[in-house]
């Protein structure tokens, strides 16, 4: 799978690089998990309904979920990472 960022993913990316190498270390682990695997139980993949239908989650941990659009059969775009509250409630 292909993966590519919005321009709001790639900021807080760069943010939590600076602040937090943990977090970064398992976003580096899941996405390429991801590439190879995109079905992976760890990823904990599901389709989103309501005002994120046709879009995707997967776990980064138990607190942080990324968010993307599958553009074609192999190449997400990830549009939003953030805590469950965060990217849910928008």
């Amino acid at each position: 799978m292909n993966i590519q960022f919005s321009s709001s993913v790639t900021k807080e990316l760069i943010k939590i690089k600076r602040k937090d190498k943990r977090l970064i270390e398992n976003m580096e682990k899941q996405l390429h998990i991801f590439q190879t695997n995109p079905k992976h139980p760890s990823l904990r993949v599901h389709k989103l309904t309501g005002k994120l239908t046709d879009a995707w989650s997967i776990s980064i941990t138990m607190k942080i979920r990324m968010i993307y659009h599958l553009l074609d059969e192999t190449t997400a775009y990830f549009f939003d990472i953030g805590t469950h509250d965060e990217v849910y409630k928008k």
